[in-house]
């Protein structure tokens, strides 16, 4: 892979925020006497190791809060919407999930050009506003919870997603899979915390309450994100900007498209004990009030399974931690059709946790070492996850749909058996494109 070096140039200080009205620009001009600012990713220093705290917490607020549905869905489903079906509740949760990956062309092209803070700055603002609006929603009045929820938060979470993982390439590249698995581990972070968070708050107030104390939590630690994050915008010719990407040639990339199509398979299962394991666990007659904790240890193991894998992907290869660690999550999956009881669940949770966790991760990386140079990095993710957000709108509802209707027993076989065949055959997938990747790169590279 081409040397992507490029000029440190940062954008934000602590203190003060970027001019709206243009992109941001670098300052490539050096005083005299001075030496030419060092090309190339750091690898570390303040302003790299201030952007990964930064991208923890917009991650934190953003897919750890999505990660959190599963408190919703089981609410949702007996409670607040209780006249809805559990397939028709999940679309709220799938096209949050689809939104905030569909905005991937739209937010990446902008991040390419220089946008960065202008649409960190946006997304935010428009991410709280909408959440909001949620703890608005009347009972039983899915338009107005599908409107805020999955439509005004999909937006929001979508404009902040990719911009805060996309950003660790311009800081990091002999360590950007650890330092990629710092950023993603704030999602399951914040699927810990907000699911106690929710549920606890509303069995002393209402659900509602719960919300609007959440929203405020993320609203203050967007506001910080937002003053730690810093851009570098050029590659190593000094004040020339990053090549602009060709959109034909990625998409001619058969290495990058087998991956995106192992992707989009891995997604259409992968989620499911996300959106379905503390119902799953109430359908076992465990008490409602503890079952929530089941999301809770599920996004615990998937904290570690954001580090771990990731540390040892820099000098094992990303191809080499990510597709094992697939084929686990398929075997899981299916173990789920022998699972009854609270302490196999709590297990399940853990182990899934850590193995999707490890996938989830590992993406950002695996598309980064698939691109030519960096400023291929937005546009590339923004490619991959507008494809995968197709699996993030019809994965839950065909999951929701196998299970039965909300007045017939609950057939749990059916949406497990699916899950399970699809992460497979995306593992399957991404074994073809790594393949491909060594053959093109010999056999001595490190996939």
């Amino acid at each position: 892979m081409a040397d992507n070096s490029y000029n440190a140039s940062p954008t934000l200080a602590c203190v003060s925020m970027p001019d709206i009205g243009s992109p941001e620009k670098p300052d490539v001009e050096n005083k005299a006497g001075e030496s030419p600012p060092p090309s190339g990713p750091p690898d570390g220093g303040r302003d790299a190791w201030l952007t990964i705290i930064g991208g923890f917490l917009v991650q934190f607020c953003a897919f750890g809060y999505m990660n959190s549905f599963g408190v919703y869905q089981d609410y949702y489903t007996r409670d607040f919407l209780s006249n809805k079906t559990p397939s028709d509740i999940s679309w709220i949760g799938s096209f949050q999930l689809f939104i905030m990956y569909a905005l991937g062309v739209v937010v990446g092209h902008a991040f390419d050009s220089g946008y960065f803070h202008h649409t960190m700055i946006f997304g935010s603002v428009f991410y709280v506003f909408s959440m909001f609006m949620v703890s608005l929603a009347k009972p039983h009045h899915y338009y107005q919870v599908f409107l805020s929820q999955g439509v005004g938060m999909g937006i929001g979470q979508g404009i902040l997603f990719l911009p805060s993982l996309t950003i660790v390439g311009h800081h990091f590249k002999r360590r950007r899979a650890l330092a990629s698995g710092i950023v993603v581990s704030g999602a399951s972070v914040g699927g810990i915390i907000f699911p106690i968070m929710l549920s606890k708050i509303a069995q002393r107030t209402s659900f509602a309450n719960s919300i609007r104390a959440t929203a405020a939590l993320v609203a203050v630690l967007l506001f910080i994100a937002n003053l730690l994050m810093k851009t570098r915008l050029l590659d190593g010719t000094v004040g020339r900007p990053a090549p602009r990407p060709e959109v034909k040639s990625i998409l001619s990339d058969w290495t990058f498209v087998i991956a995106v199509l192992g992707a989009f398979l891995t997604n259409l299962g992968l989620f499911f004990p996300y959106f379905y394991l503390q119902l799953y666990a109430v359908a076992q007659g465990i008490d409602p009030s503890v079952a929530f904790y089941a999301l809770t240890i599920l996004n615990s193991g998937s904290m570690v399974g954001r580090l771990l894998p990731n540390f040892l992907a820099d000098s094992l290869g990303v191809y080499n931690m990510l597709i094992p660690f697939i084929v686990i999550s398929a075997g899981l999956i299916f173990s789920l059709l022998g699972i009854h009881s609270f302490p196999s669940i709590v297990a399940f949770g853990a182990l899934y946790g850590f193995s999707s966790g490890a996938y989830v991760s590992l993406i950002a990386p695996l598309l980064g070492q698939l691109s030519s140079h960096v400023g291929e990095l937005g546009i590339r993710m923004g490619i991959a996850f507008s494809i995968v957000s197709i699996a993030m709108l019809i994965g839950t509802p065909v999951e929701g749909a196998l299970l039965g209707r909300e007045d017939a027993e609950i057939v749990w076989s059916r949406s497990i058996i699916f899950c399970g065949v699809m992460v497979a055959l995306g593992s399957m997938m991404m074994s073809i494109s790594r393949f491909l990747f060594v053959k093109r790169r010999g056999s001595n590279s490190r996939a």
